[in-house]
């Protein structure tokens, strides 16, 4: 693997784990979270880049397959809200005006999918918003 495939596709399993925290804030990952998720990756996700993963898929998949594993895991989210930061901070290349703005959708259509945000939600929704600076 190239090293700039390497980067993106570390990008998407970043991506993971930040949406993934979104969706565990509030303690419990619900179906509709998943489902909202899913949506965005498909509609806006796999268009990004053309970057296969090792398996010849696009390499945005990564972002719903950490997701589903760390859901599999029952972990808390923080420190997967961390890891993204940590990420971020490492790549800010990476992370281009389009790319923010899509990582802000996906994560509010995630926390407003069930009745809405809640405080926990809102509070890592600011936080990310801060870190993108957008």
């Amino acid at each position: 693997m190239k090293p700039k495939e390497r980067i993106v596709n570390e990008l998407y399993q970043s991506l993971g784990k930040l949406f993934y925290a979104i969706a565990m804030a509030d303690k419990n990952v619900r179906p509709i979270e998943v489902e909202e998720l899913n949506k965005n990756v498909h509609t806006f996700w796999l268009s990004i880049d053309e970057v296969e993963d090792e398996y010849g898929t696009d390499a945005a998949h990564q972002i719903a397959i950490v997701f589903d594993w760390l859901q599999q895991e029952n972990k808390e989210g923080q420190q997967y809200f961390d890891e993204f930061v940590d990420f971020y901070k490492e790549h800010p290349q990476k992370f281009n005006d389009e790319i923010k703005k899509l990582i802000m959708k996906t994560a509010y259509d995630i926390a407003l999918s069930f009745w809405g945000a809640n405080k926990s939600e809102l509070i890592l929704l600011t936080k990310l918003r801060m870190l993108l600076k957008i």
